[in-house]
C-alpha cells in the first residue's frame, strides 16, 4: 500500500469511528490504534470541510485532561452557546 492509501485508509477508519462514536482525538486513537498526531491530523482535515463537530468540552476519559468531544454524525448538534472556558 503506497502512503497516499495508507493515509486515505486512517481518514476513513477516524471518519467511521466518529460517525458511530463521540470520543476525543486521545480516545480515538487508543481506539483505532492510529497515532494521535495524525488522529489530530485528520481532525483538522475534516474540520476545514465542515464534516467534524465539536459537541462539548469535558474530561477525556482516557488522559484525564479537558478535551472537545468530537463527531462527523450529522445528528450530533454542536452546543448552542460558546463555552465561557474558551
Amino acid at each position: 500500500m503506497n502512503k497516499r492509501a495508507y493515509f486515505q485508509r486512517q481518514l476513513q477508519i477516524v471518519y467511521d469511528y466518529l460517525y458511530t462514536h463521540v470520543a476525543t482525538a486521545s480516545m480515538v486513537s487508543d481506539a483505532t490504534g492510529i497515532p494521535q498526531e495524525n488522529v489530530c491530523r485528520y481532525k483538522r482535515y475534516l474540520e476545514k470541510r465542515g464534516l467534524l463537530r465539536q459537541v462539548e468540552r469535558k474530561i477525556c476519559k482516557k488522559t484525564g485532561y479537558r478535551a472537545w468531544y468530537l463527531t462527523t454524525s450529522p445528528k450530533r448538534k454542536p452546543p448552542s452557546t460558546i463555552p465561557s472556558q474558551l
